[in-house]
């Protein structure tokens, strides 16, 4: 009984080691490899080849041919499916089995999706009898054959253009001239033929001969050295009359208002390592040009477009997959050229920065930062000589000043005034009795008093207190309003807000830690103390002043209709709208007002200067000091000018800036 008992368990166990080495059927073997597929684990796909297969291809050529042509057409979400058979599979006889498979994948020339069979094939192999998968190159690709190679080429796309309001352009798809020396034809003085070319071009005689001694240069080759400007004729004549020297027409970014307009438009530039990296997946190589600073880099999404793509067996009209370009959008903004270029001639020269805006609709007419560079250079190639001239200087021409923030100084008083009203803590009739030059508080200040320009009126009301920009007027309102309830009015106009504005601009802020005593609280009131605005802001906020104690919010891209959306409503009652605005129009007006001079015959403005103090402490005399003037046309309002002049102390101040604003008013005759 026990011999019998002991067979039988033997029986068993062989029956269950039968059972659990039992080989895998072919569906289930295919299975396994499409997961090995779907994770892309090639090597052990490798391993899943039949003998005859591997014979054909190597194990290395295997994966590296999987891995560079995914790799090469940017493969993504491959997905490789197969049913298997619903009933039971009869193979035991079978050596071989077909089935279909699936597989769909993302490229970088769109989808692609095939149907294809594959032939399994019964072998005993090391672990026994199995099945293998008879691999062919068309399980890549239904279109590829033994022996062919994929290859992929581009179509790039056309970088979308940007335009005036009149259609004139700002950042354009244009023709530049590139320089280039043809060997063979310096026959002699090559030293001094190179030297011509150098000083020309500003390109050093190493830089040139580099170029020149490229392993593919022969001698009767073009060999280019540098893109011109076509614009710039004396320099294209002087270059062309040197021997050897010929140009070809190439295609190019221009920017047709170069410094005028450089810090709105930017400029692009060739994709840096980290930036491809960085970028991808989002259909760039390491030759494309991408927006490296101003609205070129604002809008880059927009305007860089999509690239076409195709992906085919190489010597042959085989196609696997292709997708067109899609060219860039081509923006239009409210900009208008005109008076972009006529502001920064203004400004030419000397560090300031100017916003023009449509008070009514919003529209952005101008956007100055100076000083200024050329942006074509970029693109023509600037020397390292000269960029690093760029990024020394003390004026910082690389900088953009409109999105920045500023003391916006007596400018600020309107604002002030207006909060007052509103909070009832200043009455249109009321009079304050100010003597002397100099106030304060009390002793508590100590050596502290605020200063005013004039002292020859003692008893002052708001619209004196404008005419003659009396900081002590402010200050003393500054202090009967207190710090929460200024700091509440200031944040109704926007300060302590993000603008919602394309161009990246600085929120305006009112302190670093709050109006926390009552000096700062008074300097405050006149503009100074920690106020910061930037003159985008400052030009939106009088907009409120003539759109019934409503502020219009900026906006950049023209819109088919010119209709105003506000920032923020009912800001300032109207009837303290009408009375704020009659007073600035006597700060331009009266012949005491701080904007009265130079007077142009006609022109009515309304508006409000500023100096703003740039101490290092309180009583630091000899601080540097900013000079503001923000005006508009009182008749049928169609432009207000916030400028701003920096270091003007040695030049009048707020004075030296009223003219300049005054005579773009006169030539763009909106009186």
């Amino acid at each position: 009984m026990k011999k019998i008992y002991i067979m039988m368990t033997l029986l068993i166990t062989v029956l269950i080691l039968t059972a659990c080495s039992e080989a895998p059927t072919a569906s289930e073997r295919f299975s396994a490899y499409i997961k090995l597929w779907n994770d892309q684990k090639f090597s052990e796909m490798y391993d899943m080849l039949t003998t005859n297969t591997k014979e054909k291809i190597t194990k290395d050529d295997f994966v590296n041919r999987y891995k560079d042509i995914y790799e090469g057409i940017s493969a993504k979400n491959l997905k490789v499916t197969f049913d298997q058979p619903s009933e039971e599979e009869n193979q035991e006889n079978q050596t071989d089995i077909v089935y279909p498979f699936s597989l769909s994948m993302d490229t970088l020339a769109g989808n692609i999706s095939f149907e294809q069979d594959v032939q399994l094939q019964k072998e005993v192999g090391e672990e026994g009898e199995n099945w293998f998968i008879s691999w062919t190159p068309a399980m890549i690709f239904p279109q590829l054959e033994e022996g062919e190679e994929v290859r992929v080429s581009s179509t790039p796309a056309v970088r979308g253009q940007i335009f005036d309001q009149n259609d004139k352009g700002l950042a354009v798809n244009g023709i530049a001239y590139e320089i280039g020396i043809v060997p063979g034809e310096i026959h002699e003085n090559r030293k001094e033929v190179l030297g011509k070319v150098s000083k020309l071009l500003d390109l050093s005689t190493t830089e040139i001969e580099e170029k020149l001694n490229q392993a593919w240069v022969k001698p009767d080759l073009f060999v280019p050295l540098k893109k011109i400007d076509p614009a710039n004729v004396e320099l294209f004549d002087q270059l062309i009359a040197i021997p050897s020297v010929q140009k070809k027409n190439v295609e190019s970014r221009l920017y047709p208002l170069g410094d005028a307009a450089a810090h709105l438009t930017g400029y692009i530039g060739g994709i840096t390592a980290e930036q491809l990296e960085e970028l991808k997946g989002k259909g760039y190589s390491s030759n494309s040009m991408i927006g490296k600073a101003g609205l070129e880099q604002v809008y880059e999404d927009r305007l860089k477009g999509e690239n076409g793509y195709k992906i085919y067996i190489d010597g042959t009209d085989k196609i696997i997959a292709e997708k067109q370009p899609v060219n860039g959008e081509d923006i239009k903004l409210t900009i208008y050229n005109d008076l972009q270029k006529a502001l920064y001639e203004k400004l030419k020269g000397e560090a300031g920065t100017a916003v023009a805006l449509h008070p009514i609709t919003g529209e952005t007419l101008a956007m100055v930062s100076s000083p200024s560079y050329n942006p074509n250079e970029f693109i023509y190639g600037i020397s390292q000589e000269k960029y690093n001239n760029l990024a020394n200087n003390p004026l910082n021409p690389l900088m953009a000043r409109f999105n920045k923030t500023f003391s916006p100084g007596s400018s600020l008083k309107p604002l002030t005034a207006a909060i007052g009203l509103e909070t009832g803590v200043l009455k249109p009739s009321d009079t304050k009795t100010i003597k002397g030059a100099t106030w304060q508080k009390d002793s508590s200040w100590g050596n502290y008093f605020v200063r005013r320009v004039s002292s020859k009126v003692e008893d002052v009301n708001l619209e004196k207190a404008l005419i003659y920009s009396d900081n002590i007027f402010f200050a003393q309102l500054a202090l009967d309003i207190g710090p929460d309830e200024l700091a509440n009015g200031l944040k109704k106009f926007g300060f302590e807000e993000e603008i919602d504005f394309p161009f990246p601009t600085n929120s305006s802020t009112i302190a670093n830690d709050g109006l926390s005593n009552e000096q700062l609280l008074a300097d405050s009131g006149f503009g100074q103390g920690q106020i910061q605005m930037s003159p985008l802001h400052l030009a939106a906020a009088y907009t409120t002043f003539l759109n019934n104690g409503n502020m219009i919010k900026p906006y950049l891209e023209k819109k088919p209709e010119a209709n105003a959306t506000m920032w923020k409503e009912q800001i300032v009652a109207p009837e303290h709208v009408e009375l704020l605005f009659h007073h600035l129009e006597q700060v331009v007006q009266n012949p005491n007002g701080t904007a009265h001079k130079p007077q142009i015959q006609g022109q009515k403005l309304a508006g409000k200067t500023g100096t703003a103090e740039l101490k290092l402490s309180k009583n630091d005399e000899e601080g540097k000091e900013n000079g503001w003037f923000v005006a508009v046309n009182s008749n049928e309002p169609q432009m207000l000018i916030a400028m701003m002049v920096e270091d003007v102390k040695a030049k009048g101040g707020s004075h030296h800036v009223v003219p300049k604003v005054k005579e773009v008013f006169k030539t763009f005759n909106n009186e």
